[in-house]
């Protein structure tokens, strides 16, 4: 495999040692979601290294309004898709809400059902110290655990709202939160709307790789939710910046083919059998 960690060459999948790798030649590189296989094909061709089957799915498949009602059931056959349709990529599967808090033994429960089941290499969970024992108890069982600090939607009850994180003194809990993570055994750390001095502070305090969403530009990697990224979200977070209208090009598209098929011009004998 090529060295570098985006866009490489093909041959085998990413690993979590290639993410360390490339922090430690400070190479930044981009993180996706993905639900499906020709999507997941899509941006596995495109050479994105990681992606991450997220509880996001909720809103953006499944159309709750947050990520808590989400379930591994409603998850593991979204991972798995992903997993045929990629073959380079590092596959990370989100444990949903309830799924890992109650005690390190559901923590494995679930993550064992992701990897046999559906192939993940990898999951992500939320919370900074009081889900030490679950990081420690998976990363001895051989599971490789991405943490997730800051705005960590599964609490947004707890938070009041979609709000910044790690203002003021909150910033030195998360960097101890991080800090700990690293220690308990976490291969990377998402942080999430966080203040850019905050995240770039973390990264350069941890060894592991740093993900910002809505963190700035000092983070290791940068994750979008594909569906923001395309322009197929009505209001998008501040800091989402779309790269494609395809809600746009989508309308375009099916009022043409709902025009032809009204006036009788689809389908035409070049798209008929004899």
């Amino acid at each position: 495999m090529s060295s570098s960690l985006y866009g490489g060459a093909s041959g085998r999948r990413i690993t979590v040692r290639d993410l360390a790798s490339a922090k430690e030649r400070g190479e930044k590189w981009p993180m996706l979601t993905a639900y499906d296989a020709m999507t997941a094909r899509v941006f596995d061709e495109a050479g994105i290294p990681v992606l991450l089957v997220g509880d996001s799915a909720a809103m953006v498949v499944y159309g709750y309004d947050s990520t808590l009602p989400v379930t591994v059931d409603e998850l593991l056959p979204l991972t798995a898709a992903v997993v045929r349709g990629s073959s380079r990529a590092l596959v990370v599967a989100d444990l949903p809400f309830g799924s890992y808090q109650s005690s390190p033994a559901q923590a494995l429960e679930s993550a064992a059902r992701f990897m046999k089941e559906a192939g993940a290499h990898a999951v992500k969970l939320e919370g900074g110290r009081r889900v030490l024992p679950q990081v420690e108890s998976l990363v001895a069982a051989g599971v490789p655990v991405m943490a997730h600090l800051g705005l960590t939607p599964q609490s947004v009850n707890t938070f009041g709202g979609y709000r910044v994180q790690g203002r003021g003194q909150a910033g030195d809990e998360l960097l101890a939160d991080a800090k700990a993570l690293q220690e308990a055994g976490a291969f990377a750390v998402v942080l999430e709307c966080v203040p850019a001095e905050l995240a770039e502070r973390v990264t350069t305090s941890i060894t592991v790789p740093t993900v910002g969403i809505g963190a700035g530009a000092g983070t290791d990697a940068q994750v979008l939710v594909w569906q923001d990224l395309m322009g197929l979200t009505p209001r998008p977070a501040k800091f989402v910046r779309t790269y494609s209208d395809l809600a746009g090009e989508m309308d375009r598209a099916v009022r043409a083919f709902a025009a032809e098929v009204a006036t009788g011009a689809f389908p035409t004998p070049e798209h008929s059998y004899s």
